[in-house]
């Protein structure tokens, strides 16, 4: 495994696991196969509603709790910062660990300085070893480095892929000490990623699939990635990505597919931003 150092001297792992949309009572088993591959870095969210499955499966493992990143964010209506301070705590809870890794802010929207001002407490806590964001595009991230925050953001995790490949927001982001973390790094599939010409044929002279080249060329890049399956054979092909790298030649190939469009949605879109309230309030029904 490599890892990355933070702004703070925190390492992570280059390469972690996420639970995306996989259901509760699936979320056990898969980090459980995840970790037997030698992943260590867990991706969830208070928004994915496995947090606590994904806290049974590190505490079950016989692998000491250190060894673990572990990462959660906080979902729109917990911002605010009494809110997103009693919701850390509720994460706490159902991850069954005295300290979380990292605690990212899941949404641009709503009142994220409040709930960052509460990330920034829990930090100074202890409770916290790294705090962050989600989603922010370079403005708001821009925004949030240089006004209103005593600790600047450890990490801004991004739709990253070979189709939006976010160069000019990592540049961005390095100029402030930002990490750059990828989710979706495989799109979903869409586009037809997996079968893309260029990526199956640069697979063909290392002998590796389109997932693994997509993974050597971000982790070439430096950007941390947060990739899922719910298949043992596909975790194993995407953690053997270590033995091998990708030529320069290579690595311009794949950075010309860059479209710089998001395959799923546009944060700036103020119809994507009233599709968010709306998700809100339904969740909250729920």
């Amino acid at each position: 495994m490599e890892y990355v150092k933070l702004n703070n001297g925190v390492e992570m792992p280059i390469l972690g696991f996420g639970v995306y949309q996989i259901p509760a009572s699936d979320t056990k088993k898969c980090v459980m196969d995840a970790i037997n591959v030698g992943f260590r870095a867990i991706d969830t969210a208070q928004s994915y509603f496995n947090e606590a499955e994904v806290g049974d499966a590190i505490k079950e493992s016989s692998i000491p709790r250190e060894e673990f990143f572990i990462t959660t964010k906080v979902w729109i209506d917990n911002y605010g910062y009494e809110k997103c301070k009693a919701s850390v705590e509720e994460s706490l809870k159902k991850l069954k660990t005295d300290y979380i890794d990292l605690v990212l802010l899941h949404q641009p929207f709503s009142n994220y300085y409040g709930a960052y001002r509460a990330l920034e407490d829990l930090y100074e806590e202890g409770k916290i070893r790294a705090i962050g964001v989600s989603n922010f595009y370079p403005d708001r991230l821009t925004d949030m480095c240089l006004f209103g925050r005593k600790v600047v953001p450890a990490v801004n995790q991004v739709e990253t892929n070979p189709l939006n490949a976010q160069f000019k927001a990592q540049e961005n982001m390095e100029k402030y000490g930002v990490h750059i973390e990828a989710w979706a790094p495989f799109g979903e599939g869409k586009n037809n990623m997996f079968s893309n010409p260029t990526l199956v044929e640069i697979g063909k002279k290392y002998n590796k699939s389109a997932a693994q080249v997509i993974l050597r060329w971000l982790i070439q890049r430096g950007v941390i990635i947060a990739c899922k399956s719910t298949h043992i054979e596909r975790m194993e092909e995407n953690f053997n990505v270590f033995d091998f790298e990708l030529s320069s030649e290579d690595m311009d190939a794949i950075k010309a597919l860059d479209t710089s469009d998001s395959l799923f949605f546009n944060h700036q879109d103020p119809n994507m931003v009233e599709w968010f309230d709306k998700m809100v309030y339904e969740r909250r029904d729920k």
